[in-house]
């Protein structure tokens, strides 16, 4: 459960009103909603507006026609919201009541919001089994009788119950009241003014004071708050309020205004109020009008039509499944008759001795069935969870739990609501006598020297002579430290599987994981069974991100998904009957590792003119209790180092081990953190020197001949050596000269709002993989194709299918038109197809689309001369008769590849650079992106608008980790995220304002498919460039602090770290300039005043002189 947070369960009521005499429609958050609240009320789901069955709706058409669609998990929601919208403003008419928008009698509603809560939520039944004491109350006075009479009884009052989603109250109550109907408090009234009653909806208090045109005079304000007091915006230290500081003005302005011609601001004494048509160009830059919520777009690309389908924005495959709610995840496959339902029991301790486990009986629900933990694994198995190059992890913690978050045990019951009350109910008896305490920063595994080793084969090599470099520099800065914070993965589907006993010691499991092969490693090696005994099949999966898998070497991997799989298969050979899970947001959160934190400490030495000439770096990354990914780390972190000509580069990398969960790979795994490193350190230098960043930026840009010093084998040819091109580019269609210009005259003007621009390069490292692929041609002519690839967001379907449809229409059959429509992609299965490998690293694509490349290439070998021969008696062939003559002919229609990429197509360089401007409120800290401009080298894109929406999504995710996604945790290091309440993710208000992308056609790559290059992770690290941004309007705030008499405060030397949240920027800002301000304003107006009184003292003596 999300708690309402994410809203992909978000469903259409319609209620009619007798006090009004309409129907109401209002969008709901299923997981929120109460049984009793839908008495009387119409459900429209999204497979009710349409289906492919009966036909999509216009709304399903439009996501799939304009590439909305990404994962898909939460797509359902956001159709209902969109056509919840369109039924307000009454842009479209009402569809008829039919099967999927009927009315509903209150047995049918309680039916299907069963199914609901038990099919799509995992809530079960318990929620229902109070039902028939929850009440609607149509009037005030039979709510004070109910109350009364049920006295001592736990009753619940609610209206739209998002108080479940910040208080988290799961709490058992005998009642549940819903006040909404109640006439006297869900009306607006106009008697006696404009009288709201307690249970109307922001929105229609919204709507009711826009309909009052005379102005509206408030005299009593009560107010009662739920899910308003979440402290989303008043996290700083000390919060300035801006009606103090508006109240301020008016007070003092009378004073000033009779004494001057305007208040002097800032900066040169110009007045507030000269030049205003300056003054109204700067608070429009670049004559662009931000939109207030939706973002406005451009985007760019070159069609490649010379390989049709390859190479056009053909709809991402499965969209409009998606769209209707009928694309299917593992929790959406029907429950066996038999099954149970499993939740982790987790350690709350890092480091202590497991007695034992125990229940409060009292309180368990009736459903439990078992607890499996590292004593239940059979003979000949072994305690695995995880499979990996670096060493395995357990499944169980044995007699020490070594983290908190550590599973301990997995409690099976009836449901998955009852599991995981279960699992929260578990008391786990900890010894903590003659241990040590625990290790939860890099600062005490230095201490105590804890440590994993980097094997030598994956640590990077140095670059050039660091004494040397240094010996050559102008300037120096020594020590300087950024520390990088955790980032969590946040995939919208959480980790689920279900494992389902097959005949003779057999079992299918299905995992949504981007990584099958290792789950199947993993369970067989639990189970102690051969590997043709369990078969693992994945369809897709709701966003992975590499939570569900990591980008690593060959034979390495690790992913919780693997945990979550291994555990349902073990109780499921335990008990001998099906088992699934799907894991609430919270145990997610606490067993996901996550991005590594990390601490660096720099030394950077460089000329007067900004070129740099040396870098030492000392890193300390906190890889957690097990190796994980961790060992790669290094080598990821200096590859995107290397964008940059540092002169000399030189660094010492240690992995430390802590007693915290094990950090794992997330899209751009130490590619994020090392570009950030790079800037921070560009920052810096560019700071010192008093020089604009951007110039420094380029001046350490890399030569062709440089960048091989750099980076060897994977440099490629010189034309492939676009970044210098797209750096220019980017500069004319940004208009990034202009606009900073226009931002200083901006900042020179306002006073409480500053604004900060900066444009950043990329050059990515990408890895290509080994994959396999099987194309089969069936007896009508339709084809399927399998590989090793899993499809999580990034279009791998669609470009496969393109591919297929494009090397197979070469055999160039009459009336054949459009083979796509013939293609069909299977899932994933470890026993049709082995060695599938793993997903991530945006590497998935081009190596599927290789694999299956080869396969309809062995195919179209075989096809060729047999429509020779046909040609000689026939004029014309068709693509069904030329199949259908093969299977007569005994060709084989099925071929199977293993791509391996060579020496020269294993490895090549991705280039990309963005500008973005963003806008700090220095009252308040809070920073709006109010443009973005990306251009990204794709090679020759096999598909357009799947690059486009990976470009948007993973730059998005990018602000996430660099501006808002703040990860805590207690004493204990166990974390306290629980879901979007209390762990921030970008939502729609995040997204620039102005948000343009642009495609980069780079031309023909011989080593690489079809020229095609990776565009999942590396746009993710062009969103430091808000970041960077942040820091400039954070300069701007304080150089005006300086200007105002803060002598205390330096506007160039402060860190500004990751992420930059709302506090931090606040208080680097200043927590007190208002008070400075008035201080400064107030100190400005008495020595003007005694000049004035000197004045006319001179003047008066004059007179009388004269």
């Amino acid at each position: 459960m999300n708690f309402g947070g994410c809203g992909a369960c978000v469903v259409l009521l319609s209620k009619y009103v007798p006090v009004l005499g309409k129907v109401e429609d209002f969008t709901v958050s299923s997981c929120l909603t109460l049984l009793c609240s839908i008495n009387g009320c119409s459900i429209t789901t999204t497979e009710g507006l349409g289906n492919s069955k009966d036909g999509f709706h216009s709304i399903h058409q439009r996501f799939t026609g304009f590439h909305a669609s990404q994962c898909g998990f939460c797509t359902p929601g956001m159709c209902i919201s969109f056509f919840g919208a369109l039924v307000n403003a009454e842009k479209i008419d009402r569809p008829k009541f039919s099967p999927g928008f009927s009315k509903l009698t209150a047995i049918e509603a309680e039916k299907l919001l069963q199914e609901i809560f038990v099919a799509v939520l995992d809530i079960g039944p318990s929620l229902m089994h109070a039902k028939v004491l929850q009440l609607i109350l149509e009037e005030l006075q039979n709510l004070l009788k109910t109350t009364d009479a049920n006295t001592g009884v736990r009753v619940k009052l609610v209206v739209g119950n998002t108080r479940m989603g910040y208080h988290k109250e799961l709490g058992h109550y005998d009642k549940y009241i819903d006040l909404r109907y109640i006439p006297e408090m869900s009306m607006i009234g106009r008697d006696r003014g404009i009288e709201i009653g307690a249970t109307v909806t922001i929105s229609k208090v919204i709507e009711a004071l826009k309909e009052e045109s005379k102005g509206i005079e408030l005299k009593c304000c009560q107010l009662s708050s739920g899910a308003v007091g979440t402290k989303r915006a008043i996290r700083a230290r000390k919060v300035e309020v801006k009606l103090g500081c508006w109240f301020s003005f008016d007070f003092f302005g009378p004073l000033t205004s009779s004494i001057s011609n305007g208040w002097r601001d800032g900066y040169s004494g110009i007045s507030m109020f000269e030049d205003v048509k300056l003054k109204e160009k700067c608070d429009n830059p670049d004559d662009v009008q931000f939109p207030t919520l939706l973002s406005s777009s451009k985007q760019v690309v070159q069609l490649n039509r010379g390989c049709h389908p390859v190479g056009e924005p053909i709809p991402k495959s499965g969209a409009s499944l998606q769209a209707s709610g009928e694309a299917v995840y593992v929790d959406d496959i029907p429950s066996p008759g038999n099954r149970l339902h499993g939740a982790f029991i987790y350690s709350t301790k890092p480091f202590a001795r497991v007695k034992g486990i125990k229940f409060n009986s009292e309180s368990l629900p009736d459903g439990v069935t078992a607890l499996i933990s590292y004593k239940d694994i059979p003979i000949g198995g072994q305690n695995i969870g995880l499979v990996f190059a670096f060493g395995p992890e357990p499944l169980f913690a044995e007699k020490l739990t070594q983290y908190a978050g550590e599973p301990l045990a997995f409690v099976l019951a009836d449901t998955q609501k009852h599991a995981d009350i279960a699992s929260n109910l578990a008391v786990v008896d900890y010894d903590l006598e003659n241990l040590e305490p625990p290790i939860l920063t890099v600062e005490e595994a230095i201490e105590r020297s804890s440590i994993f080793e980097v094997p030598p084969v994956v640590y990077p090599e140095k670059v050039g002579d660091l004494s040397k470099g240094m010996a050559q520099a102008d300037h120096k800065i020594l020590s300087a430290e950024i520390k990088l914070g955790l980032q969590y993965h946040f995939y919208m589907e959480n980790q689920t599987a279900l494992a389902a006993l097959d005949e003779d010691n057999c079992m299918v499991v299905y995992s949504s994981t981007q990584c099958s092969e290792y789950a199947h490693v993993a369970i067989v090696k639990c189970l102690g069974v051969p590997e043709h005994n369990v078969r693992v099949l994945t369809r897709r999966v709701g966003g992975g991100l590499g939570g569900k898998g990591l980008k690593a070497m060959p034979c390495l991997q690790w992913d919780v998904m693997l945990w979550v799989a291994t555990a349902c298969a073990l109780a499921a050979h335990k008990l001998q009957c099906p088992v699934r899970t799907y894991l609430s947001r919270k145990t997610d959160v606490i067993m996901t590792g996550g991005r590594h934190p990390m601490k660096i400490t720099y030394s950077v030495g460089f000329k007067s003119n900004g070129k740099i000439t040396a870098l030492q770096l000392d890193v300390l990354i906190n890889a957690s209790i097990y190796k994980d990914a961790s060992p790669l780390m290094p080598r990821r972190i200096v590859s995107e180092l290397k964008k940059y000509d540092w002169g000399a580069l030189s660094f010492d990398i240690k992995v430390r081990k802590t007693n915290l969960s094990s950090k794992s790979a997330m899209r751009a795994p130490g590619d994020a953190q090392g570009s950030y490193i790079a800037e921070a350190v560009i920052e810096h230098v560019a700071s010192f020197l008093s020089l604009d960043a951007d110039s420094v930026r380029a001046r350490n840009l890399h030569t062709y001949d440089r960048r091989k010093l750099f980076y060897d084998v994977s440099v490629g040819e010189p034309l492939e050596y676009t970044l210098t091109s797209i750096w220019e580019r980017l500069a004319t269609s940004s208009s990034f000269n202009q606009r900073i210009e226009i931002i200083k005259e901006f900042n020179r003007y306002s006073v409480w709002k500053k604004r900060g621009i900066s444009r950043i390069p990329i050059m990515y490292n990408v890895t290509m993989r080994p994959t396999p692929g099987k194309v089969s041609i069936l007896n009508d002519g339709s084809i399927v194709v399998e590989f090793g690839g899993i499809e999580m967001d990034q279009g791998l379907w669609t470009k496969v299918k393109q591919t297929a449809a494009f090397v197979l229409s070469s055999i160039k059959c009459d009336g054949a038109g459009d083979l796509l429509d013939k293609v069909r992609v299977i899932q994933t299965d470890t026993l049709s197809l082995i060695q599938g490998g793993y997903n991530a690293g945006s590497t998935a694509s081009e190596s599927s689309c290789e694999a299956v490349r080869l396969c309809c290439e062995v195919l179209v070998e075989r096809l060729i001369p047999l429509k020779e021969r046909l040609l000689v008696q026939l004029d014309s062939i068709r693509w069904e008769m030329l199949i259908h003559q093969a299977y007569l002919e005994a060709v084989h229609l099925s071929a199977n590849s293993y791509f391996v990429p060579d020496s020269t197509s294993k490895q090549y360089l991705n280039y990309g650079a963005a500008v973005s401007e963003v806008e700090v409120d220095v009252l308040t800290g809070q920073t709006t992106i109010l443009r973005s401009d990306i251009l990204c080298d794709c090679g020759q894109s096999i598909n357009p608008a799947v690059d486009l929406g990976q470009i948007e999504g993973a730059f998005v995710q990018g602000i996430g980790f660099f501006m808002l996604e703040e990860y805590t945790t207690n004493s204990d290091g166990l974390s306290n995220a629980e879901g979007t309440w209390t762990y921030k993710i970008p939502t729609l208000d995040t997204i620039p304002k102005q948000f343009n992308v642009e495609i980069l056609n780079s031309g023909h790559h011989q080593n690489r498919f079809l020229s095609s290059k990776a565009s999942s992770e590396p746009p993710l690290l062009l969103a430091a460039s808000v970041q960077c941004a942040t820091r400039n309007a954070i300069r701007e705030a304080r150089k005006q602090l300086d200007s105002w008499g803060c002598v205390d405060r330096s506007n160039s030397k402060f860190q500004l770290n990751v992420p930059a949240t709302l506090p931090v920027v606040k208080e680097l800002c200043g927590l007190d300039n208002v008070e400075k301000y008035l201080q400064w304003k107030i100190g400005n107006n008495c020595i003007y005043l005694f000049k004035l009184k000197l004045d006319l003292e001179w003047m008066v003596r004059h007179w009388l002189c004269a």
